[in-house]
């Protein structure tokens, strides 16, 4: 027999997407004929599967410790062994953290979702990171997983905001979904920009290329979008914009700013080529000059209090601040 405790990592979900996750290697046939002969209870009493887990129940299993750890699909934890643990442990640039929510500064470079199955990406260092400090452990993980809830192209340095518990990932989630908070992302671009727009369009992916185009008008697979600019310092030659990205798709910035007369320095898919090639030799910049900059949170009474209403912002990166320094851009970001 064994008891488990539902905290707030596993409660606001059904009892049987619960019991799927515990029980990585068993079907679901195997899970409901144990719950229909009683052999797994909700608080004491004969449960369907259906029911919402709070936080304080009891899962009851009257199974035989092999058959769980069968099922589980127990090995060696990679907490025993080192060189087999997928979390990685390295300093993060933390911009703030509470106990449901970490909002971190991206650098260039890093995914932040794995593409690949071997790939580390921001998710793991996340999780690395909080087993580093005792805020997780190994068993909390085999039910629930810590994650980032927005995403920057790998060579987009800025604010990333994950999850640390279940109710902070949902919150986090539900507000990117519903574009409840402001985000905005600075970026070079080239182009004398003197006035700010509000500007609409439709984004065509293209899968084979991974790449996007803009279209102005409907069109067949487009993505309508919509992006905000403000310049806040520029010259002849270039302008260093504030963009609200209202419609988080993707390359949208990169893409809808080219597509207007206005690529990106550094760019390597939609950018000015020769002028890249200047901006290299002038000051090593290697990559698209874009930061996701600052996330504003609307004001809320009932819900996530601790961030309401604040604003958070991400420095720019060495490399960044290298080219404002050479355009001799005063502005202190």
């Amino acid at each position: 027999m064994r008891n488990l405790k539902i905290g707030k990592n596993e409660a606001g979900q059904r009892m049987d997407k619960f019991l799927k996750k515990y029980f990585k290697e068993a079907g679901s046939g195997f899970l409901y004929k144990m719950l229909r002969k009683k052999n797994i209870l909700l608080n004491g009493k004969k449960a369907e599967g259906k029911e919402m887990l709070v936080q304080g129940d009891q899962i009851t299993l009257y199974l035989a410790e092999e058959t769980i750890d069968k099922f589980r699909g127990i090995h060696e934890k990679a907490a025993e062994h080192p060189a087999k643990n997928p979390y990685p442990v390295t300093k993060l640039d933390i911009v703030y953290e509470d106990e449901d929510v970490l909002f971190l500064n991206k650098p260039a470079g890093i995914l932040s979702q794995k593409a690949q199955p071997q790939d580390v990406s921001m998710v793991e260092y996340v999780i690395g990171y909080l087993l580093e400090q005792g805020k997780i452990s190994w068993e909390q993980l085999e039910t629930f997983h810590p994650s980032v809830c927005n995403r920057l192209d790998r060579n987009t340095s800025g604010l990333i905001l994950a999850g640390k518990t279940l109710p902070g990932l949902q919150m986090l989630s539900r507000k990117l979904k519903n574009r409840d908070m402001e985000k905005n992302y600075l970026c070079l671009v080239k182009g004398d920009v003197r006035q700010g727009r509000h500007c609409q369009g439709y984004l065509v992916k293209n899968r084979t290329s991974n790449q996007v185009r803009i279209s102005q008008k409907p069109v067949e697979g487009g993505e309508y979008i919509e992006t905000r600019y403000q310049p806040l310092w520029r010259d002849e030659e270039c302008s260093l914009l504030k963009v609200e990205l209202i419609t988080g798709k993707s390359h949208q910035i990169r893409s809808h700013l080219a597509s207007l007369g206005y690529p990106l320095a550094g760019d390597p898919k939609y950018g000015d080529p020769l002028w890249n090639r200047e901006w290299k030799k002038r000051t090593g910049l290697n990559r698209q000059f874009l930061h996701a900059w600052e996330i504003c949170f609307p004001e809320e009474e009932r819900e996530c209090s601790s961030i309401s209403g604040k604003t958070y912002d991400a420095p720019l990166p060495s490399d960044l601040k290298k080219v404002l320094e050479w355009k001799e851009c005063t502005m202190d970001i």
